[in-house]
Parts: C-alpha cells; structure tokens; sequence
C-alpha cells in the first residue's frame, strides 16, 4: 500500500472514532503526518467519490461523516410532478440507491405505503394530493415510521417550512434547490454510520461549540461577534402543547439559521446548546443582518404556529388578535460580553484536568454564555430519538404529550 493509501486509511480511522470530523481538524492531522492541504482535499475528494465518507457545511463548519462499508440498497422515492425537476432530483441523488419517480400525489401515498421506501424526496405542488398531506400521513402510519421525508418546494415557505416540519418532515429545501445540498443530505441521512443523523443535533456539537467561544475571547477583531439567540416562552408552549410541538419549533429556528449560514457563504458559525438558544459568532454586519432577518421570518411564521395549535384570530380590520390566551414565543438575540465569558471560564477551568481544557459540556458551555438559568434540556433517547425535559432539574412535561 503506497503513502496515498495509507492516508487514506488514516482518515477513514480519525473520521471513524469521531464518526463525524470538520476539515480543520483533518487539516490539522494531516499536517502534523507532513502531508499537504492539496493532498488532503484529493483524498478527500476521492473517498467520497469512492462512497466512504460524506460531506455537509453544519452551522457554518465544513463536516465529514463515515458511511457504511456495504450498506443494503436504499430505496427512494422521487415524488415531483415537473418531469424536468423530477429528473433533475434523481440525478442530484447519485449513484448506489434504488429510486423511483413518481408525478402523482394519490399514487404516490399508495406506492410508499406499499413498497415503504427508506427515503421520499416531496414536493408540495402534486395533483391528487399535496405533500403536506402525504407527509402527515406518512406520520400517521406506524408501518412507516422510519421513512425519511425530504421536502423540496417553491411555494413560500413562511408557514409551509413549518407546516412541513409539524407533519415530520425531515428537512425542507427551498427552489430553486442546490443539487449538491440534495446529494449530501440523502447521503447522510442514509448511510451515515452511528447514530441517525438529526440536522438539529447535528449543528457543531459541544467541541466546536467550544473552539468557536475559545476563537471568540482570542479574538483581537472588534468586528467579531459572538450572541444567543433564543426562543422566549418555549418551556410555557411545550407544556401547553406537548414534546413535539416544543421541538418542532427549535427545528424551525434551526433551519432558518442554516438557510442564512448558507446564504452568508458559511462565515457564521451556529452551534445548538441543547437547550432553547443557539450560539452565533462572526462579523458583526452579517450576523446581524442575518438574526434580524431569522427574526423577522420567525414572527411571519408565529400566527400560523398559534392556528395549528387551535387559536383562531379574529379579524378586526387592522391587526389579527387571539380571543383566548395562549403561550407567548418571542425570537430574541443578546450579544454576549467577553468579560464575563472570561470570568466564568477560569472559573470552569480550576476544577478541569490539563487534558480537559479547551473542551466543555454543554453544561459548562451554558453557564459559560450565560445561559444555565434555562428551562428547556434536548437530549437524544436511548432510540436515537430527540426528546425534550422541562425545568432544571430535567423533569419531563405531562406524560400524555410526550413523544420520542
């Protein structure tokens, strides 16, 4: 085996013990064994052409997965009744799965009940039945509970993301859709080894959680930025209206961040800190421009979230208003001041060994930003699933509401 190989080999064993590794850190390996970053983006390149490893952009951070060695034939279902973006979505999807197109709603809910395919690719605009409502029903059926549903669309997706992750969609992708997101979230969703990816618990965990707010308090660039954002009212909602309501709205908010974490050509960071807020840290200008945004698209969203929940507005001519009271949630975005940051992390730091300093828990990271005060705890269930605990001391909701 030649040196090209070895390597190789030694990026399919770094990814494998971590099963999911960013290209700095790869970057890192590889230059601490002499081989350059050429060399290291070729092999990359290769072995993902060869179906070992994968690659997402994740919150702003460039991420490698480790895929299954012989992994059975997936099946996928192409459901889009354009002929052209039909094709164009089973192109986007690769080689080395087994997939079926499909033009027609009715006909489509029939096929997947039938043959129960691994993946479904959904578009919203169907004759005969809408994808909303295929996707609810997918839902709604126990023998299907493990297929994937991928929406793609073009209709406005202020309350049709939402309704789309309510009915348990996986993943919503805007059109005009990237070919290449397409591939790489199929790819992942499929053959990732471990645990089933999740995109909301899959943003940069706690480790790059920690480089970033090490990166923030380093940071000599006025212009650098590092800020929470989190949904006010969320534990009051979840209470109200069960596990999977709460969750679903922190799906909402994650996907809106990773659509703007695209948009800004990854130069903002996201990180999830399992609970009800998310880290942002990059230029000042763009992070800005991109929460007040996100903020802005949460509010569009906010009466839908109340009407799904069974609140009816009363149209009054000028503003809609709701005739009984209902849990309120607010988007809100707080920068955060390196002082105290510092201040709590040499507090952290006394009680870690030599060996554990430059990564914390989500615990510490907490009460690193600010943010251990919070009520809501996301942890994943023993099935892979994400469940949702109310209160510091992690007591879950009222038992008739819970879901995994």
């Amino acid at each position: 085996m030649d040196n090209a190989e070895n390597f190789k080999s030694d990026i399919i064993s770094v990814i494998n013990d971590k099963q999911q590794v960013t290209f700095n850190e790869l970057k890192e390996f590889a230059s601490s064994t002499g081989i350059s970053e050429d060399q290291l983006r070729k092999c990359l390149q290769e072995l993902e052409g060869a179906s070992a490893i994968a690659s997402r952009n994740s919150g702003g951070i460039l991420t490698y997965y480790i895929l299954q060695a012989e992994p059975p034939l997936r099946r996928i279902m192409v459901v889009e009744d354009d002929k052209n973006i039909n094709r164009l979505m089973m192109l986007s999807v690769g080689k080395g799965f087994d997939v079926k197109q499909l033009y027609d709603g009715e006909k489509a809910l029939e096929k997947i009940r039938f043959e129960k395919p691994d993946l479904v690719i959904l578009d919203l605009m169907l004759p005969g039945l809408d994808g909303l409502e295929i996707c609810k029903r997918i839902r709604m059926d126990k023998s299907l509970k493990d297929v994937i549903v991928i929406i793609v669309s073009a209709m406005d997706a202020t309350s049709n993301r939402f309704k789309g992750i309510k009915y348990g969609a996986d993943y919503y992708i805007k059109k005009p859709f990237d070919p290449s997101e397409l591939r790489s979230l199929v790819t992942i969703f499929l053959r990732k080894k471990g645990k089933k990816f999740d995109p909301l618990i899959d943003l940069p965990n706690e480790d790059k959680i920690s480089d970033a707010v090490e990166k923030a308090i380093d940071s000599t660039n006025s212009r650098y930025e590092m800020g929470r954002l989190r949904v006010d009212g969320l534990a009051e909602f979840a209470r109200e209206f069960g596990n999977n309501s709460g969750i679903t709205i922190l799906r909402l908010v994650s996907q809106l961040l990773q659509d703007k974490v695209k948009e800004n050509g990854s130069s903002i960071f996201v990180g999830f800190l399992n609970g009800d807020d998310f880290l942002i840290a990059g230029d000042k200008s763009k992070v800005d421009a991109s929460v007040s945004t996100i903020i802005s698209e949460f509010y569009a969203v906010v009466p839908f979230i109340y009407q799904s929940e069974g609140y009816k507005p009363i149209e009054l001519g000028i503003e809609d208003i709701y005739g009984a009271e209902r849990p309120s949630l607010t988007l809100t975005y707080s920068e955060i001041e390196k002082g105290p940051v510092k201040e709590r992390r040499a507090e952290i730091l006394k009680n870690k060994r030599n060996d554990d300093i430059g990564s914390f828990t989500y615990e510490e990271l907490r009460h690193m930003l600010g943010s251990d005060g919070l009520d809501i705890t996301i942890t994943r269930d023993p099935n892979n699933g994400v469940r949702l605990s109310i209160g510091k001391g992690g007591d879950s909701h009222r038992d008739g509401k819970d879901s995994d």
